[in-house]
């Protein structure tokens, strides 16, 4: 692919951005291409070292802002006409509170996803200071020579410890999860926002 056909490619994906962005982005794309081809780069080469042009058009929808595109399809390409701004408004009844609830809807996912996350920690944090709590009975058993209490302790103090670190690897990876789904919600809305042009 050469630097022409990947900037012809790279402008059909993008089509459904504001024009200044997509003007940007190859006016960047390019002389990105340009700099390495006075590094010694060929052509094809400069144009490897960019990656394929999904991977770009990915990487442009997670960095422009929604405001941006929210605003850029909202903005009526025309005045309204006076019939159309009466049916929106009489239609408001029954439009408004469906958009409101589907929101309310989609809000209350993202809320209880992040929820089992925040949890997770909560219980981590819970076990930790049961190992903690159980050392200090250990110490308060090795004073009154109770042994069965101290081993008693001591096998649930390490029991607590072992299933919190297992508790917080756990959570973490439940986060990353967490965190790429919200980064495909996020991108999904975005795309959602651009759409296709022929």
């Amino acid at each position: 692919m050469n630097k022409e056909q990947f900037l012809s490619e790279l402008r059909r994906r993008l089509s459904g951005l504001p024009s200044d962005e997509i003007e940007e982005r190859i006016a960047f794309y390019s002389e990105v291409i340009d700099d390495r081809m006075e590094e010694g780069l060929t052509e094809e080469e400069a144009i490897s070292c960019i990656g394929p042009v999904d991977a770009v058009v990915e990487q442009i929808m997670t960095e422009i802002p929604l405001t941006t595109l929210v605003k850029d399809k909202i903005k009526p390409k025309r005045k309204r006409k006076g019939w159309e701004v009466a049916l929106l408004i009489l239609g408001s009844p029954v439009w408004l509170p469906i958009l409101i609830a589907f929101a309310a809807v989609v809000f209350a996912v993202f809320v209880a996803f992040w929820a089992v996350g925040v949890s997770l920690y909560a219980a981590d944090l819970g076990l930790w200071a049961g190992t903690v709590g159980s050392v200090v009975v250990i110490g308060t058993y090795l004073k009154t020579g109770n042994l069965m209490g101290v081993l008693f302790t001591a096998g649930a103090a390490i029991a607590c410890a072992g299933l919190a670190i297992l508790l917080f690897i756990f959570s973490k990876w439940i986060t990353r999860c967490i965190l790429r789904l919200t980064e495909r919600i996020l991108l999904g809305i975005k795309s959602s926002f651009v759409g296709k042009e022929a």
